[in-house]
């Protein structure tokens, strides 16, 4: 996502939580490794498109609830 995705606002962890789910349940939906959402939650892995997709579809929720750019200022 080139150099802007430090600014990358990322909610999965409270969405996951918010849904009762752990990581390892997410990840077992999502087809990735626990370790993956972890780095994602962290903010150091930006998902693919289909990951982000498969995440938002276990959540319940749109990617654009998961994952937005701040406003510009």
């Amino acid at each position: 996502m080139g150099k802007n995705h430090k600014k990358l606002q990322n909610n999965l962890e409270e969405l996951r939580k918010s849904a009762g789910l752990t990581q390892q349940e997410l990840s077992v939906s999502a087809e990735v490794s626990r370790k993956s959402i972890n780095a994602i939650e962290n903010g150091i892995y930006i998902p693919s498109t289909v990951l982000a997709l498969k995440i938002a579809n276990t959540l319940n929720c749109k990617v654009e609830n998961l994952f937005k750019l701040p406003e510009e200022s």
